[in-house]
């Protein structure tokens, strides 16, 4: 095999011990094992040592160095196949894991010995055939901007959003369909769920409600109301906000169309709480729902829509 791989410059050395771990006899590949321990963890007591094995195939042999119970700390012990460096190229191996480790894709790798390696066990599950047909998985975290982009959109949405001069009301923060209750008899309408609620920019409860047209579990963007009809929806709104304030019902086109580029600029903010929010209840819920793929869904309706709106210019 040619000598494609570079390590970049910089990158840390990695030890290369002179020790050679038996992969047979149980006794002798333990002490192999605390050989390399004494160098990589001085301050274990070998005594408590614990040797998992975690792989022995016909390639390699595999096992798991920790002391207590939680196995916070594990050091893999791979021990090379008799014989397979005649179609692995060891050396080259150990430049892949370098490189990849130096831009953060691999494990740290402890140290190399006569017929292995060292390097950091990662937390988490191996994957079967079942789980890398899950999109959650497959689709892993490209999709989501970077902390870096989220900073920069957030500051963004700070300086151009708090100065469209929308009111800030109490507003209900989650009006999805399923939180509105509409009696047919009484004709009426009533909101529902609370947790959300609190004082905040009147578009963007507007706006939020009209992301939710969208749905939830199966998102269908093209449901999002076309300009006619938020036109009449916000004019009906106007005409009510009018009329509770004691101010008649006239509402002029250009109060309209005022509305209209705050609502949906601010649908904007929307997208984006959401999709952090998402993120947040990725990690920790324990409900049954693909929350990275619509922390993802909301990030990309956010870039989507962002040119679109912030195109809108209000009337003179």
């Amino acid at each position: 095999m040619a000598n494609y791989i570079h390590v970049p410059p910089g990158s840390p050395e990695v030890p290369k011990l002179n020790v050679t771990v038996a992969d047979q006899e149980e006794q002798r590949c333990r002490e192999g094992a605390l050989s390399l321990l004494q160098h990589l963890r001085p301050h274990w007591d070998p005594q408590e040592v614990t040797l998992q094995l975690f792989t022995d195939g016909i390639t390699n042999k595999l096992i798991g160095c920790y002391v207590g119970n939680t196995m916070e700390d594990v050091v893999l012990v791979r021990i090379y196949g008799n014989k397979t460096e005649l179609l692995v190229d060891r050396d080259e191996e150990v430049k892949s894991f370098r490189v990849l480790q130096a831009h953060g894709c691999a494990p740290q790798l402890y140290c190399t010995f006569n017929n292995g390696l060292c390097y950091e066990f990662i937390q988490g599950e191996a994957l079967d055939p079942k789980h890398v047909c899950n999109p959650a998985i497959f689709r892993f975290l490209s999709d989501i901007p970077s902390p870096q982009v989220l900073q920069e959109e957030m500051t963004w949405m700070k300086e151009i959003l708090s100065n469209l001069g929308s009111p800030v009301v109490l507003c209900h923060n989650d009006l999805l369909c399923k939180n509105i209750i509409y009696n047919e008899k009484q004709g009426d309408v009533q909101f529902i769920d609370y947790e959300y609620s609190g004082y905040n920019y009147l578009a963007y409860d507007i706006g939020n409600h009209f992301n939710e047209f969208a749905g939830v579990s199966d998102v269908d963007y093209s449901l999002y109301p076309d300009r006619e009809l938020q036109g009449q929806w916000l004019r009906s709104y106007l005409e009510a906000y009018k009329e509770y304030k004691g101010f008649g019902t006239e509402v002029t086109e250009k109060e309209v169309e005022i509305l209209f580029i705050q609502v949906n600029q601010f649908a904007l903010a929307s997208h984006f709480f959401w999709g952090l929010w998402a993120l947040i209840q990725a990690k920790y819920s324990t409900i049954e729902f693909d929350f990275l793929g619509y922390a993802i869904v909301r990030f990309n309706q956010y870039f989507k829509m962002k040119p679109e709106v912030t195109a809108l210019k209000v009337p003179e």
